[in-house]
């Protein structure tokens, strides 16, 4: 579980350390490097994920290839995007140009631990998010109970 945001600078070859905290979810896989799925986000950021994470994600989706053209535009838009990443033996994630540019993503970021994947936000973008929905926090019992269901009657 990824928890808490902090406040970091991609450095000169365009990588981020990823925040100690963060590296405990990741998996080594059998040659001893930590991947990751690095892909296009919501509402202007980056997700990050851990392959088996990603992977959870993937089989609740359809990718068949002829379930339709709806279907086929959205597994093109998604997966276009989505990277697959080796952190460096000190604990840094190269951003790849495309997705930084995509979300502009200059030289401040913000990293947030959002329970199953990590945000990478320009910190202008997450501090204006934040800034908008500032206000929206005591609705957060009404989202994660969902929608209410309407009782009928007994006679």
């Amino acid at each position: 579980m990824w928890l808490g945001e902090s406040t970091h600078t991609l450095d000169g070859k365009h990588r981020v350390f990823i925040p100690k905290r963060f590296l405990g979810g990741l998996a080594r896989d059998h040659e001893g490097r930590t991947p990751v799925i690095l892909t296009r986000g919501f509402e202007g950021c980056l997700f990050m994920f851990s392959e088996e994470r990603f992977e959870d994600i993937v089989s609740g989706l359809n990718t068949r290839a002829f379930a339709g053209p709806e279907e086929r535009m959205m597994q093109r838009l998604f997966f276009s995007k989505a990277n697959r990443l080796n952190l460096d033996g000190s604990g840094r994630l190269l951003l790849p140009e495309n997705l930084r540019t995509l979300v502009g993503i200059e030289r401040e970021i913000e990293i947030v631990g959002t329970h199953d994947r990590v945000e990478i936000w320009p910190k202008a973008g997450w501090d204006a998010y934040c800034e908008k929905n500032s206000g929206e926090f005591d609705r957060l019992d009404q989202v994660l109970r969902g929608p209410a269901v309407e009782q009928t009657p007994q006679p």
